[in-house]
């Protein structure tokens, strides 16, 4: 898949997850947030699941053990990640949420060059930044004061930092994306659903309160988001990944205007043309010098 094709496919899933943010955060007006996990990533594996068997049987060689426990490790991050989020979610407010999370865009080139010595092209550096604050002036221009909620979310920020990473290098061995999501989804949903039925119980009523909640982000946010993660970051460098992933903030802004008719201010429309601008950059910058070099 050539990388243009594959940063297409990482705006997709970004465009999913703004879509689904409202849903992921209303859904804890209804249900525990440990069983929400744990029921949306039950639905995503069984989403994945014919995909994953077809993968496998078409697959020019089996995995290692290696490849299996990097797989599980890689959901353990996820599960990290989303715990930590929905969490955060419980005691800070909506804005300060969304651009915490997106801290992960600026850590995932700073982390791989301390945890593997993988020094981006130049250009990740500004674009980085640049949707950074595209983040910063959607969530409107200010950050309330810090909370225990908000630390959360820097937390989980971390741990997708930390997934993208590890995605990244896991594929670049195996080429089995499908495999990996199948297998990350299977320990969050067992996980999920394990430490929610005993710190939460089971109550039916709330479960199907949160029915459609649950089901968006189980099929969509979860199983087919995620897969379309897995597999444009097969084609693409991690630091390129986080910065296309980051327009899920910019597509929750498009949505809410256009589904609830909420009116973005001056300073949340320069927010989603720099988060745009960066998309560009990291697209094109590398790719006119790439022909530079070659005339």
């Amino acid at each position: 898949m050539p990388r243009t094709r594959a940063n297409l496919v990482l705006l997709l899933a970004g465009a999913i997850w703004g879509l689904g943010f409202v849903a992921q955060s209303t859904a804890m007006a209804s249900i525990g947030p440990l069983m929400f996990i744990g029921l949306r990533f039950l639905l995503a594996a069984l989403t994945v699941l014919p995909l994953a068997i077809r993968e496998s049987l078409q697959a020019q060689k089996a995995l290692k053990s290696s490849d299996h426990f990097a797989f599980l490790f890689i959901g353990f991050l996820l599960f990290a990640g989303i715990v930590a989020q929905q969490f955060g979610m419980l005691t800070t407010s909506v804005t300060n949420a969304g651009f915490l999370t997106g801290l992960y865009v600026v850590m995932v080139p700073f982390v791989g060059v301390v945890l593997f010595r993988h020094w981006p092209h130049p250009v990740i550096w500004p674009c980085a930044l640049a949707a950074l604050v595209g983040i910063w002036l959607l969530s409107g221009g200010k950050l309330d004061a810090l909370t225990a909620g908000d630390w959360m979310v820097i937390l989980g920020a971390l741990f997708w930092a930390l997934q993208v990473l590890f995605i990244t290098r896991s594929l670049d061995r195996t080429g089995r994306p499908l495999t990996l999501c199948l297998v990350q989804f299977t320990f969050c949903a067992v996980v999920g659903l394990l430490m929610g039925l005993a710190r939460e119980g089971v109550d039916w009523t709330a479960i199907w309160a949160a029915a459609p909640e649950i089901l968006f982000t189980g099929i969509f946010s979860s199983g087919i988001a995620f897969t379309l993660q897995a597999i444009g970051q097969r084609y693409t460098t991690a630091p390129q990944a986080a910065i296309f992933l980051s327009s899920e903030a910019l597509f929750a802004a498009l949505f809410g205007a256009l589904l609830l008719g909420e009116r973005l201010p001056p300073t949340g429309l320069a927010g989603c043309a720099l988060i745009f601008a960066a998309m560009l950059a990291v697209e094109l910058i590398p790719m006119m010098r790439q022909r530079r070099a070659s005339l």
